[in-house]
C-alpha cells in the first residue's frame, strides 16, 4: 500500500510535468498566430534628455592627441609661439627659477624656484648647479602631479651648454618629463 501510494504520487507528478510542458507550446503557438503587437514609441525621460550646451570635462584631450590648434605667432618672434606648454628656465645672480606656461595664458601654470622656503632650506647655495638640479626634480614632480608630461623647452643658445642648464634638463628628463611636444596632426576634411 505504501509502494502503491508512492507510485501514484510519482505518476501524478509526471502527469503535472507533462501537462505544463504541453501548455507552453500551445500558448507559444497561439502567440505566433496572433498579430504582431505594436511597439510603443520610446519617450525620452528627464534623465535621458541631451543638454544643448556641451561642456568638455577633459579640455586637454585634444592637446594630448596632438589635434588641438597651436598658435603659430610670427616667424620673427623668439621663442616660438607654437606650443601647448612651454618651459622657461632662468638663473639670476641669487636664485634659480623654472616656470611652465600654457599657450593660452601669460601667467605660469606651474613654477618652482629657490626662493621657496621648502627648496631653499635643503640647499647650501641657491644659484649653484645642485640648485638647478633640485629645481628640476621638484618641477618634474609637480608636472607629473598636474598631468603635464610633454612641453617645449628651448634654452637660450649661449647658456645651453652650461652645467646648470644641463643638470636641470637631466633632472626633468629623469622625472619623466619629455622636453618636446608631438607635431600637430592635421585631419583632412
Amino acid at each position: 500500500s505504501a509502494a502503491a501510494s508512492g507510485i501514484r504520487s510519482v505518476r501524478l507528478l509526471l502527469g503535472q510535468m507533462q501537462f505544463t510542458k504541453t501548455e507552453q507550446p500551445l500558448s507559444h503557438a497561439a502567440r505566433c498566430l496572433s498579430q504582431a503587437a505594436s511597439q510603443p514609441e520610446p519617450s525620452a525621460s528627464e534623465d535621458e534628455a541631451v543638454n544643448p550646451t556641451f561642456v568638455n570635462r577633459n579640455p586637454r584631450n585634444l592637446e594630448q592627441m596632438a589635434l588641438a590648434v597651436k598658435d603659430r605667432g610670427w616667424k620673427t618672434t623668439w621663442p616660438h609661439q607654437e606650443f601647448y606648454h612651454r618651459l622657461m628656465f632662468s638663473r639670476s645672480q641669487h636664485h634659480v627659477t623654472a616656470q611652465v606656461f600654457s599657450s593660452c595664458s601669460p601667467i605660469p601654470v606651474l613654477s618652482c624656484s629657490t626662493k621657496e622656503w621648502a627648496v631653499k632650506k635643503e640647499l647650501a647655495s641657491t644659484n649653484c648647479v645642485a640648485a638647478c638640479q633640485a629645481v628640476g626634480e621638484v618641477l618634474a614632480h609637480r608636472c607629473q602631479q598636474a598631468g603635464i608630461t610633454r612641453m617645449v623647452y628651448r634654452a637660450i643658445p649661449w647658456t645651453y651648454r652650461s652645467d646648470g642648464v644641463q643638470s636641470f634638463r637631466a633632472a626633468m628628463k629623469a622625472g619623466g618629463i619629455t622636453l618636446s611636444e608631438p607635431r600637430r596632426k592635421y585631419i583632412g576634411t
